[in-house]
C-alpha cells in the first residue's frame, strides 16, 4: 500500500513533482491519479454527490500541465465530468462553486510560494477547503484503491474573467463610480504566478494606470524573485518599482494570490502587522467593537492600534487554517468577528466565505484607497498611529536530524515555562495559544519573545520585539543562555545573530 499520507501538508497535498535540486519526485504520476480518484469517492460517500462535476484550475508551475492531464484523466475514468479552467488563482476555484458555473467540488494545482519543482493540491466543496482530516481520509482513501469506473467528459471553461469582474463590481458599487481609480498609479508584482490577471481585468477597467507593473507573465521557475509577499527580495523587488515608478500603490501576490502584501506611495512596506492594521482599521470603521483574529507572532503595538480602534485582539496559533476556524468560532458563538488574518498575508474575511483571498484583500483597500483620496487623504493615514516596536528579529534554530522532534520540542518549551516563572524580570504573556511569548522588563530587553514549534518542520522558530536599540539581542541573549543546554538543537543561526 502507497504511503500517500507522506503527501500530507496541513490540508494541502504537497510534494516534489519536478526532478532536479537533488529531490526525489515525489508527486508522482500514480499518485496524482490515485488522489484524483479518491476525491471522487470521498465526493461520493462523505457528500452523497456521484459522479460529482469537478473543476481544475493550476498555477503557473512547470509540471502543472502534467498533473492537470493525469487528474482529468484519472476523473473521468471515474465516470465524473471535468471542467479545465486553466491559469486560475486559488481563490477563484472555490467562487466558482459559489457561482453558476456547473461544478460541485473543484482542485487546484498548486505549492503555494514553495520553490518550482515542488507542486500540490488543494480540495474544496461548496462548504469551503477540505479540513486536513479530510485530506488524510482522501489519501488513505488513495491507497486503498477500489475506484469506481466510468466515462467521464473533459471540457475547458475559464472563470478568472467573471472573478476578476465581480471584484471590479465590487468597487463600483461602493465607491459609486465607474473608474474610481482614475489618475492613480497602481503597480502589481505578479512574481510570474497566476496573479497577472489584475492588471488588465481588476485595475485597468477601474482607471487605474498600472505602468511599472511587472513580472505579470506566468513563468513556473520564477526567474525574478520567489512570488512570495514575505520573501525580502521579492518585498525589495515591489518596493523599488514603486518609488522607481513614482507608483501610489504597489501590490505584491503569492503565486496563487491566495496571500499578498502592499507598498505605500513612500516606498514603506504594508504587510505583517501594517497590512493587519490598515484592514482592521477599515473593517472597524464599519463594524465597531469586532474581534480581529491574528496569528500569534503579531506584536503588542498591533493589539494597542485594534483597542484604539474599538476592536478585540485575539492571537490564535499560527496555520491560516487555525485563526479561520477561531474566527468562524467566535462567529457561531455570537461574536462578530469579520477578520482572520495572519501575518504571512493570508487574510479570511467573514463577508467572503472566510476565504483566504489575496486579490480580494487588496480590493478591498483600494476601495478605502479611493475614498481616502477623495476626502484628500492617503491610504497609508489610516495606520499612521500604529506603533511599531523599534528591533525585530525571527530567528529559526532547528533540531538535529534523527531526533523525536516534535516530543523534544514540547519538553523544551515545557521546562522554558517553568523556567520563566523563576526569573522575575521576565513573565508568560497572558491569553496565549501558542509555544510560549514571554516578557521581558524594560532592563532586560523591553519587548517580548515568542518560540513555538513549527507546524510542520523541525524547527522551533523565536521571534521577538524590543522598544529599545539592543533590546533584541539582549532577550535573544537570555534565550540562549537557557536553550543552549539542549543538545538536539542546531544554534548556529541564533549565534551568528549574537556575534553581529
Amino acid at each position: 500500500m502507497a504511503d500517500y499520507l507522506a503527501l500530507k501538508n496541513g490540508t494541502d497535498v504537497r510534494g516534489t513533482a519536478t526532478a532536479g535540486a537533488g529531490e526525489e519526485v515525489t508527486l508522482t504520476e500514480a499518485a496524482v491519479r490515485d488522489i484524483g480518484k479518491a476525491f471522487c469517492l470521498w465526493l461520493a460517500t462523505e457528500k452523497q454527490l456521484p459522479h460529482a462535476r469537478i473543476a481544475i484550475g493550476h498555477d503557473s508551475r512547470v509540471s502543472a500541465a502534467d498533473i492537470e492531464g493525469w487528474l482529468a484523466d484519472a476523473i473521468a475514468g471515474c465516470g465524473s465530468p471535468v471542467i479545465l479552467t486553466g491559469l486560475s488563482s486559488t481563490p477563484s476555484m472555490f467562487m466558482l462553486l459559489k457561482d453558476d458555473f456547473g461544478a460541485d467540488a473543484s482542485i487546484m494545482i498548486t505549492a503555494s510560494h514553495l520553490p518550482y519543482q515542488k507542486n500540490g493540491l488543494k480540495f474544496f466543496t461548496a462548504e469551503g477547503g477540505l479540513e486536513g482530516d479530510d485530506v488524510a481520509e482522501v489519501l488513505r482513501i488513495a491507497a486503498r484503491g477500489g475506484f469506481p469506473e466510468g466515462k467521464g467528459t473533459v471540457s475547458k471553461k475559464s472563470y478568472i474573467e467573471k472573478y476578476a469582474a465581480d471584484l471590479v463590481d465590487k468597487v463600483r458599487r461602493a465607491t459609486g463610480k465607474q473608474t474610481p481609480l482614475s489618475g492613480k498609479r497602481i503597480l502589481v508584482d505578479a512574481g510570474n504566478g497566476a496573479g497577472g490577471f489584475y492588471v488588465d481585468l481588476v485595475l485597468k477597467p477601474l482607471g487605474a494606470d498600472t505602468t511599472g507593473s511587472q513580472f505579470l507573465e506566468p513563468d513556473g521557475r520564477f526567474p525574478n524573485h520567489i512570488p512570495n509577499p514575505e520573501n525580502e527580495d521579492a518585498m525589495r523587488s515591489v518596493t523599488e518599482a514603486v518609488v522607481r515608478n513614482h507608483a501610489d500603490f504597489g501590490i505584491i501576490f503569492d503565486t496563487d494570490v491566495d496571500r499578498a502584501g502592499a507598498v505605500s506611495a513612500s516606498g514603506e512596506e504594508i504587510n505583517r502587522n501594517r497590512l493587519i492594521a490598515l484592514i482592521s482599521a477599515i473593517l472597524l470603521k464599519e463594524q465597531p467593537g469586532a474581534t480581529i483574529v491574528t496569528d500569534s507572532v503579531t506584536s503588542d503595538g498591533l493589539t494597542a492600534f485594534i483597542e484604539a480602534h474599538g476592536g478585540v485582539h485575539r492571537r490564535f496559533k499560527r496555520g491560516y487554517k487555525n485563526v479561520i476556524n477561531e474566527s468562524k468560532r467566535l462567529c457561531a458563538e455570537g461574536v462578530c468577528s469579520p477578520l482572520a488574518i495572519e501575518t504571512s498575508g493570508h487574510a479570511a474575511l467573514r463577508e467572503n466565505y472566510f476565504l483566504d483571498d489575496g486579490a480580494y484583500l487588496v480590493t478591498r483597500l483600494l476601495i478605502a484607497l479611493a475614498q481616502a483620496a477623495e476626502e484628500g487623504k492617503t491610504l497609508e493615514s489610516l495606520i499612521a498611529s500604529l506603533p511599531e516596536p523599534l528591533e525585530a528579529a525571527e530567528v529559526r534554530p532547528t533540531f538535529v536530524p534523527g531526533c523525536d522532534f516534535k516530543a523534544a520540542g514540547a519538553k523544551l518549551l515545557a521546562e522554558l515555562a517553568e523556567y520563566v516563572a523563576k526569573v522575575p524580570y521576565l513573565s508568560p504573556a497572558p491569553e496565549n495559544h501558542e509555544g510560549i511569548r514571554i516578557n521581558f522588563d524594560r532592563q532586560h530587553g523591553d519587548g517580548w519573545a515568542l518560540l513555538r514549534m513549527s507546524l510542520h518542520e523541525p524547527i522551533l522558530p523565536i521571534n521577538a520585539e524590543s522598544n529599545t536599540t539592543g533590546g533584541v539581542k539582549c532577550m535573544l541573549g537570555e534565550l540562549y543562555g537557557f536553550l543552549k543546554g539542549y543538545p538536539f538543537l542546531n544554534m548556529a543561526k541564533l549565534e551568528k545573530v549574537l556575534e553581529e
